[in-house]
């Protein structure tokens, strides 16, 4: 019976010579591969992003050493463990542009254990010598610490729960410190810690946080920490929706294979390193990473014209109707925004190595338009309560300590209040909003209606303390906001441009 009679390929090793050839599949024996990766968060992102270039430095024959061994920190995870473990860790990558779709499958996770099941194994993987580096992606809101002032949370769930229970951990400094402690009992170098999410100075971030637990667990590895611990801040760019059954059917109807938990994603991917991996390091510069000694200029140019735009494009193209990214911009009055507020946060930015900032903008401005991705406005309104402290509000505070007009950045955070309120513009539904913090924000939302000032001045960990006071951006949120109420997101928008 040919494939093709035979349906869709399922995916797993002994599969791999059965699967079409234009399909990439690994060129290595994953066999002999070694986990000298730990990585917590297997979510899509990282599948599209870290495990992809060392999927590819394999295939070039190097870092078999680093393969990586993903863990699922959360009791939801065990879907993915169930979705990998049987398809032998290998996953599809569909890149997807609005020309062609290009597929491969992924070959470099080499192992993935489920910690609320298997918590031993877990903790003793990392600190078993092969392990040199921890890598993450938590999200923002997986650090435990106050969005709006940065301050390390000791009041949070999983946080109080470790250092009650230090030999059954449920949450990412438990398990770090749990294993981290065996490595320095048994005379092993700590492991680095690579944060690959989205936060300014996300390594910093990630030694902040780590060590202010360990000092509530044990002063002595706080400061061993301190003291020989490598956390390298990064930067990492890749447009990665969440996986649809449209995407499964995709890789079945289209190329033939089975997968659980296929990825797809666009064509575009950046990756900015610190050079800070003391027990050695995958040469992803040999796959296209960039190693620098200070990722903060790339940083804040993804944070304040990617990620900032994906709020204004989220929030004001959903109240506006939009299902899908590519919709908001083939408006032209959205493009003609999107444009108008990364021109007004530029200034900001400042020069960025090997970056023409100009060619960048109209790079962001193609790929939120990629017809193929189907990024949806649904997905860049969760977690708002972690993304806009970090995305908005240090341009609001920054612009108007310069003393710039900032209409743009004011009609961005009046959307996501408007947002917030809940009452859609059109059919009257209500807006989901998923995000920890959804039920306060959505009742001072309704409280406050067109007035900003109370989710302001009583929400200091989304707003901060400095943005309440900058009152210039405040009267112009306050417009913004006003008008939104009155007259919709595209209608207001087309007002603030013509002005």
């Amino acid at each position: 019976m040919s494939r093709e009679q035979a349906g869709p390929v399922p995916l797993a090793n002994a599969s791999l010579p059965l699967i079409a050839p234009g399909v990439a599949v690994p060129a290595y024996d994953r066999a002999g591969l070694r986990p000298g990766i730990v990585h917590i968060g297997v979510g899509a992102f990282h599948r599209a992003h870290q495990a992809l270039y060392l999927d590819k430095l394999l295939n070039l024959g190097e870092a078999r050493d680093f393969a990586i061994c993903g863990v699922g920190l959360l009791e939801g995870d065990a879907r993915m463990r169930d979705a990998l473990v049987p398809q032998d860790g290998l996953y599809v990558l569909v890149e997807r542009a609005s020309s062609a779709d290009h597929a491969r499958v992924v070959g470099s996770i080499a192992e993935y254990l489920h910690a609320p099941s298997a918590r031993e194994a877990v903790i003793e993987r990392m600190a078993a010598p092969e392990c040199r580096i921890v890598s993450l992606t938590v999200t923002e809101g997986g650090y435990c610490f106050n969005q709006g002032t940065g301050a390390f949370d000791p009041d949070h769930p999983d946080v109080v729960h470790d250092l009650q229970h230090p030999e059954s951990p449920i949450g990412l400094y438990g398990y770090l410190a749990a294993a981290l402690r065996r490595r320095r009992e048994r005379g092993l170098a700590p492991f680095t810690v690579l944060s690959c999410d989205n936060i300014e100075h996300n390594g910093t971030v990630a030694r902040t946080m780590l060590t202010e637990f360990a000092v509530r667990l044990d002063p002595r590895l706080a400061d061993w920490i301190a003291a020989e611990g490598a956390f390298p801040n990064c930067m990492v760019d890749r447009i990665t929706p969440a996986t649809t059954e449209a995407d499964r059917s995709l890789v079945a109807g289209r190329f033939g294979i089975a997968d659980a938990w296929p990825v797809v994603c666009e064509p575009f991917t950046q990756w900015v390193i610190e050079d800070d991996f003391p027990l050695g390091r995958p040469a992803w510069e040999r796959v296209g990473a960039l190693f620098t000694r200070d990722v903060k200029p790339y940083e804040k140019m993804k944070l304040r014209l990617l990620n900032a735009s994906h709020i204004g494009i989220g929030y004001l193209g959903n109240l506006a109707g939009y299902a899908y990214v590519h919709e908001v911009m083939a408006d032209p009055v959205f493009e003609r925004f999107i444009r108008a507020f990364m021109e007004e946060v530029t200034p900001l930015v400042g020069t960025v190595p090997g970056i023409d900032l100009d060619e960048y903008k109209e790079t962001l401005v193609e790929r939120f338009s990629n017809t193929a991705v189907k990024d949806t406005t649904d997905r860049l309104c969760q977690h708002g309560s972690a993304r806009v402290p970090k995305f908005v509000v240090p341009s609001a505070v920054e612009l108007d300590a310069r003393g710039m007009a900032a209409p743009c950045t004011a009609l961005v955070v009046a959307g996501y209040l408007r947002y917030l309120q809940g009452d859609a513009e059109r059919g009257g539904g209500t807006l989901p909003l998923l995000d920890p913090l959804g039920g306060r924000l959505r009742t001072l939302a309704r409280q406050g209606g067109a007035d900003p000032r109370l989710l302001l001045e009583t929400c200091p960990e989304v707003f901060g303390t400095e943005l309440p006071r900058a009152f210039g951006f405040v009267a112009s949120l306050a417009d913004a906001l006003r008008q939104l109420y009155a007259d919709g997101a595209r209608a207001t928008i087309a007002r603030r441009l013509d002005a």
